[in-house]
């Protein structure tokens, strides 16, 4: 059974920081490209970051891009994101996903299209406010 759970989640003041976790079991997890979206309250869900396992590639929302960053320590199958000068925009629920890079789903120039992850956590808030 495919689980992610995620974790790191909280309230910080506008310019903090906080780093997100992103656990991995029941999936082979040097197999899987992880994204992390967004949902804010009233809005859908917006991708924000991915990764990629087989050659590390990565992507940025322009909304997240130089101020977020992705990692992954497949050794612990856990993807992390740092975010950093954060703003109240930033406000919202944030989950992790997988998708397969060898399905026929995944382009090779990745995407955050929600319907290519097969897997998806439970979701971790973070608030941003003063």
């Amino acid at each position: 059974q495919v689980q992610l759970v995620e974790s790191g989640g909280g309230l910080v003041q506008p310019g903090g920081s906080l780093r997100l976790s992103c656990a991995a079991s029941g999936v082979t997890f040097d197999y899987y490209a992880i994204a992390w979206f967004r949902q804010a309250p009233g809005k859908e869900r917006e991708g924000v970051s991915w990764l990629t396992s087989s050659d590390g590639n990565t992507y940025y929302a322009d909304s997240v891009k130089g101020r977020f960053t992705i990692s992954r320590d497949n050794a612990k199958n856990t993807v992390y994101l740092q975010m950093a000068s954060l703003k109240p925009e930033d406000t919202a629920v944030y989950y992790c996903a997988a998708a397969s890079e060898y399905g026929s789903s995944w382009p090779s120039r990745g995407t955050l299209a929600e319907i290519a992850y097969a897997f998806w956590g439970q979701g971790t808030q973070v608030t941003v406010s003063s």
